[in-house]
């Protein structure tokens, strides 16, 4: 399972990103990410100009939430020649705009809401619309588990494993080794970590950010190998979510 470290904190690039850059560099992050708010264009010219540098995969997340603004995002993304770009709800004016570039794009699944973000919808929402980014050609989805304000969030990751063979990305208040865990056991592609980094939550005793990091580093590197592919499958085909226990 890949790790995705967002230079992000409350859904905002960090003022300071360029600066925690270098200060990752030797960490062996291989994902990295960022958003197209808070700091002026020019700085995410050069963080992503950076990023590429390093040999790592770039990631932009759409958070606007009006059309015209996400679509903005979306050309700023092509503009920056991002390798990924997730987040977002308008999924057919988006790929017509990613047309004939390299860009993957893995938008949202259920209804994001506000800034930072919250997420509504329950299994069978969230089912249906990955059903319906896979049709689309998506490369996969953004799912904020964590931020779910109607469901378990481990129903939910097993709902869209369930219901797309696409790359599915956990983002959003990844802030344990056992949500780690959780979520690599449900089904999950990747995970992002942002907030929970900056904040000390991964490490709460720990003073440095590389400390932060690799405490998600050393979660990955400890999760089985050897375990079953999740089966993707189709709710609503008489399937349900398995049983979970709900991680704290």
């Amino acid at each position: 399972m890949d790790f995705i470290f967002m230079l992000t904190r409350d859904d905002r690039t960090v003022t300071d990103c360029l600066d925690v850059l270098d200060t990752v560099r030797d960490l062996g992050v291989a994902h990295l990410g960022f958003k197209d708010v808070g700091v002026e264009p020019a700085t995410l010219d050069r963080l992503h100009r950076q990023i590429k540098d390093m040999g790592a995969t770039s990631y932009l997340e759409v958070v606007s939430t009006t059309r015209d603004e996400a679509l903005t995002s979306v050309r700023r993304a092509i503009d920056l020649g991002v390798d990924r770009l997730m987040g977002g709800t308008w999924i057919d004016e988006t790929q017509a705009l990613l047309a004939g570039t390299s860009v993957e794009y893995l938008p949202f699944v259920g209804e994001p809401l506000g800034h930072p973000t919250r997420l509504s919808g329950r299994p069978d929402r969230i089912a249906d619309d990955c059903r319906r980014a896979e049709a689309a050609g998506c490369a996969g989805v953004d799912l904020l588990a964590y931020r779910a304000t109607e469901a378990d969030p481990l129903d939910l990751v097993r709902a869209a494993r369930a219901a797309t063979t696409g790359r599915l990305v956990v983002a959003g208040s990844i802030t344990t080794a056992a949500r780690i865990r959780a979520v690599a056991a449900a089904g999950a592609d990747a995970f992002t970590i942002g907030s929970a980094a900056f904040d000390g939550s991964l490490r709460p005793h720990a003073g440095t950010l590389a400390a932060q990091l690799g405490a998600a580093v050393e979660a990955v590197a400890s999760l089985p190998t050897n375990a079953p592919a999740p089966s993707p499958g189709r709710l609503g085909d008489g399937q349900s979510p398995a049983p979970h226990t709900l991680v704290p």
